[in-house]
């Protein structure tokens, strides 16, 4: 089996799933992700926050919907390696149970826990892990200084659950990339904590442009998870162990953080184009809507994919799937071939990943 070398964050949803199931052969062997499983109802989790059980009535609803929904990804996924996370729907463990049941035994994925999540919660995942015979993902949220505390904490669970290092994986999770230098302890401190498996460090960098779009219709990028990652690599040559490196793709960090609602999409969305250090995004029509109808909408699609294909970055229409399809939308006429809000965003993740895996392959600190 080839190793490896790319942890996408994703969002277990139709978008992202399909767009893995799309990706090269090639490229998919060397792509782990980590699936986030969203939330079914209620408003947007905060980040390490514990979620409440689901109500008594709700139970039956939560796994009406999770099941099939966790069976698709399990479809989509066809055996391969990489993570799954159910932290927003875990503390529902009746309604959740068959669920989380089929991923132990139905999938290749590995179950994940966190420091922060409640100590009845952890001894379940790692039950499941131990029945799986895959091992575990220890995802830390590292949204404060890394200390002593935090080392002994995490120590504690381990020997708590009774877990070994070699079937432990540890995810050091910065969120939104900012601070290399808090990465960078969190990778010293806990990275060398016992022999891990596997360990890998994550941030995201692509913009929350949904919540204040503003007047713009194109916006560049940085993309600071792919330098917050060459930092902290860079800084420590001597390191004993391999980092893995992680990003969240062409999402925000907190995208798997709501549950998904079809009517509180608004009538726009976003191309997402990703460079060596940046992303090119602008936002498209995805349905008649402040005068904007019929023939001019799909003339604004089609110009902000020739915003992307003629930039100098753009890598040309023979370089991957993603960038055929922007191409040929770019320059189609009429509806057809314009995609759609789900279309955009899952050639968002394929030309993303497939460049990500590339440029990996071809650089020892990307």
């Amino acid at each position: 089996m080839v190793e490896p070398i790319y942890v996408p964050v994703l969002p277990a949803r139709q978008s992202a799933w399909s767009a893995y199931e799309q990706l090269d052969l090639h490229v998919r062997r060397r792509v782990a992700p980590l699936w986030t499983v969203m939330p079914h109802v209620g408003r947007e989790r905060l980040r390490g926050e514990r979620p409440a059980p689901e109500p008594d009535g709700d139970r039956s609803a939560l796994d009406r919907w999770l099941t099939p929904h966790v069976d698709r990804l399990i479809t989509a996924v066809d055996g391969t390696n990489g993570w799954v996370d159910a932290v927003h729907v875990e503390a529902g463990t009746s309604g959740a149970a068959v669920a989380l049941w089929r991923l132990t035994t139905r999938s290749g994925l590995r179950l994940v826990t966190g420091p922060e999540r409640h100590p009845a919660i952890q001894r379940c995942t790692a039950d499941l892990a131990v029945l799986s015979g895959r091992g575990i993902g220890i995802r830390v949220l590292v949204d404060a200084p890394s200390d002593q505390p935090r080392a002994a904490e995490l120590s504690d669970m381990m020997d708590r659950l009774v877990l070994l290092p070699e079937r432990t994986d540890l995810i050091l999770d910065m969120g939104a990339a900012v601070d290399s230098v808090e990465a960078g302890k969190a990778l010293d401190l806990l990275g060398g904590l016992v022999p891990w498996r596997t360990i890998v460090l994550t941030s995201g960098a692509f913009p929350r442009w949904n919540d204040s779009p503003g007047r713009e219709s194109t916006r560049v990028g940085r993309r600071q998870d792919r330098q917050l990652y060459q930092e902290v690599r860079a800084a420590r040559p001597g390191f004993p162990r391999n980092v893995v490196y992680g990003d969240y793709s062409v999402e925000h960090p907190f995208s798997a953080n709501t549950a998904f609602v079809n009517d509180r999409r608004p009538p726009w969305s976003l191309m997402r184009y990703t460079t060596r250090d940046g992303f090119l995004i602008g936002r498209a029509p995805t349905r008649d809507s402040g005068g904007v109808r019929g023939a001019d909408r799909i003339d604004r699609v089609r110009a902000t994919a020739r915003w992307i294909t003629e930039s100098d970055a753009f890598r040309g229409a023979g370089y991957g799937e993603g960038e055929a399809w922007l191409h040929a939308c770019a320059h189609g006429e009429g509806a057809k071939g314009s995609g759609s809000a789900e279309t955009w965003i899952r050639m968002g993740h394929i030309q993303h990943m497939e460049f990500v895996v590339r440029q990996l392959a071809g650089s020892a600190v990307l």
